[in-house]
């Protein structure tokens, strides 16, 4: 049995990505707030509420990834990456609690609604705080992707979000200076709850999914297969591949079965040389455990199960 960990593969800290997303929650909250007040739209409201989920979200995740990035110790052999499913999760949780009072608020002022004030000095601020959460959002997806962060991930799909929402208030608010129609700013602050209510919902199931130990992506799969089919001529067979994503790094397990007569040292030599091609084939960290057995023997074949 070969249990081989590759720390080289182990990227700097994410930390640093966290940090400018905090930045950009508490530069953007001040904005939207001056926003709101310029103007007295509820729908600016709710975006500022937003941006609010914004930064405790940032912070949750920033101490959840300094977590996240522990090396392995006694207790937690298999190192603490799947701190990060918690921030995503708690992420998500935080979206649906801000639904929840932006609705509230939508339908406090729908009963009571407001006349609009100051709305090209609102708008042109609300835009600039949007410009920032858009440039973060790109940054943090581009890394989140190729770091393999979810954690980075959930906060760039929270800020596209926050854009698109405050694209939406933008629009409701030119539509209520236009047309007079003052219900319309609540109509679409309660749009902008449903639409924040599914993105929380959708880092809640991700996060769910990655707590259950689920497999690493089909494509991946695929790759490692038919890294293994290149050793079928030299009688190699394999079984039992079984793999699982914890945040930034995979665990890959797989039963190689080799011809009887192959010596100790050239089966474990194989075992190398599978494991240097997986890892050169997948970018990041990865942990792999292979383990031998003679292709001619039956027992070899009874282990294919979790529980023999």
């Amino acid at each position: 049995m070969n249990d081989r960990r590759d720390s080289t593969a182990t990227p700097r800290s994410l930390r640093r990505y966290v940090y400018l997303s905090i930045a950009a929650a508490i530069v953007t909250i001040g904005l939207k707030s001056a926003a709101y007040l310029l103007t007295g739209s509820v729908g600016l409201l709710s975006d500022a509420m937003e941006s609010l989920v914004n930064l405790v979200a940032a912070l949750l995740a920033l101490f959840l990834l300094t977590i996240a990035e522990r090396p392995p110790d006694e207790d937690h052999a298999y190192g603490h990456t799947k701190a990060e499913y918690f921030s995503s999760a708690a992420e998500g949780a935080l979206i649906l609690l801000a639904a929840y009072s932006i609705g509230s608020a939508a339908i406090s002022r729908m009963f009571a609604p407001q006349p609009l004030e100051n709305v090209g000095s609102g708008l042109l601020v609300s835009l600039v705080a949007s410009a920032i959460n858009f440039g973060v959002a790109r940054v943090l997806m581009r890394a989140g992707r190729q770091y393999n962060s979810i954690t980075l991930e959930a906060d760039a799909h929270h800020l596209m979000t926050d854009v698109w929402t405050s694209i939406g208030v933008v629009v409701g608010i030119v539509a209520v200076t236009l047309s007079g129609w003052l219900i319309l700013d609540s109509l679409l602050a309660l749009a902008v709850a449903v639409n924040i209510v599914w993105s929380g919902v959708q880092l809640m199931r991700r996060s769910a999914l990655g707590l259950l130990d689920s497999a690493i992506p089909q494509a991946e799969r695929d790759q490692i297969v038919a890294i293994m089919a290149r050793y079928a001529p030299q009688g190699v067979q394999f079984h039992s591949l079984r793999t699982r994503q914890a945040g930034q790094r995979r665990f890959i397990s797989v039963h190689v079965l080799v011809p009887g007569k192959w010596t100790v040292q050239r089966g474990h030599n194989l075992l190398e040389q599978i494991e240097r091609d997986i890892r050169q084939t997948l970018a990041g960290p990865t942990t792999i455990l292979t383990h031998l057995e003679p292709v001619e023997d039956p027992v070899s074949m009874e282990d294919m199960a979790i529980d023999r």
